[in-house]
């Protein structure tokens, strides 16, 4: 069984984040100023070591993947951000490919939703609108992939790179660029593409032109899980904050039928979820997690995906989401616990 573990870029400066957050602007800003909503609530997080990295540092991104590797992590699954050919977030992936390293496992989500203030890719107070171009964007967006596509250190499913698409739904002509994509990718010398769109909170739209799906969890749980009374509501600020438990939401991952007419479908699992280091008390946080729940439910979807899906992948959130509380690298708190769980689900799962 192979964990492909979702890795967030923003841990360096950029220009634009500069302008729209303030100057030195990164994930750890968010994750800095993070306070406790209510009695029991751990924030702010702290990395081991005090270990606020930047991901523009080669030394940075190599002991992430030397990390991974040593407690049985796969592959990371990196963010790409591309809005009819303007980038955000590019560097670190852009020096991976350039160096050669880490040699470690790695490939792509596309992560095509607009940036907004609140955080939540809806469509209001946009900060870096997403639109989609005609057939010269999708070209020039091919073509720019194409040298991820070709590392050798890309994943693969029967040969063909595995690209997932974040908001499938949210493209007008999905299916007719998709279609482009892969005419492409056999132009340049590729065997095809293995294209999955990614199940969570939004609008999928339909599954043609796919090759498989993704459950992101806990998004979509949250969305489509038996959790509408599960919902907690604490009062903070005056303000109300939403909290479910942690075991509900893994309970209802863990009941789920995976089949959909013979679609392909790679499950999902989650660390454990906090986002108010981002949102504040309009966020949401999650109640009961412990380090032997998790690992826990972690060996029993490991299990269900070979089993019932029959799938050689679990996507995992997160490598490091630590302003929404999906992190598996160490911290101040649990140390290396959540990876050394990791390592210990992998045995009992195989």
């Amino acid at each position: 069984m192979k964990i492909i573990a979702f890795l967030l870029p923003q841990f360096h400066r950029i220009e634009e984040n500069d302008r729209w957050w303030g100057e030195g602007f990164t994930e750890w800003t968010n994750v800095r100023r993070a306070v406790p909503l209510y009695r029991g609530h751990k924030q702010p997080r702290v990395p081991w070591n005090e270990n606020y990295y930047d991901l523009t540092d080669p030394d940075a991104r190599s002991k992430q993947a030397s990390l991974a590797e040593e407690y049985g992590i796969y592959g990371f699954c990196y963010y790409h951000y591309w809005f009819e050919g303007k980038q955000l977030l590019e560097k670190p992936l852009r020096e991976v490919l350039e160096s050669g390293e880490p040699d470690f496992p790695f490939c792509l989500s596309w992560a095509n939703e607009p940036w907004t203030r609140r955080w939540d890719g809806m469509e209001s107070e946009i900060l870096m609108p997403q639109r989609y171009g005609d057939q010269d964007d999708w070209t020039r967006h091919f073509e720019y992939l194409l040298e991820a596509f070709r590392d050798r250190r890309y994943i693969r499913v029967d040969g063909k790179p595995l690209l997932l698409i974040y908001r499938p739904g949210h493209i007008p002509q999905c299916e007719e660029m998709l279609l482009h994509w892969r005419k492409l990718a056999v132009r340049h010398g590729l065997s095809g593409l293995h294209l999955v769109r990614t199940l969570g909170g939004f609008d999928t739209g339909t599954r043609s032109g796919f090759d498989a799906s993704m459950e992101f969890e806990p998004h979509y749980t949250f969305a489509h899980g038996m959790l509408q009374s599960c919902w907690g509501e604490l009062t903070v600020g005056g303000q109300p904050h939403l909290t479910v438990d942690y075991d509900r939401i893994w309970t209802s991952i863990l009941q789920r039928t995976p089949h959909r007419d013979g679609e392909p479908v790679y499950p999902g699992a989650f660390v454990n979820w906090d986002n108010t280091p981002r949102k504040g008390a309009e966020g949401q946080s999650t109640i009961g997690m412990t380090l032997r729940k998790f690992e826990d439910y972690l060996t029993r979807q490991l299990e269900k995906a070979r089993r019932e899906y029959r799938s050689e992948f679990v996507f995992l959130n997160a490598w490091n989401e630590w302003a929404e509380g999906a992190y598996l690298e160490p911290d101040r708190e649990q140390e290396f616990g959540r990876l050394e769980a990791v390592r210990r689900a992998l045995r009992c799962g195989m």
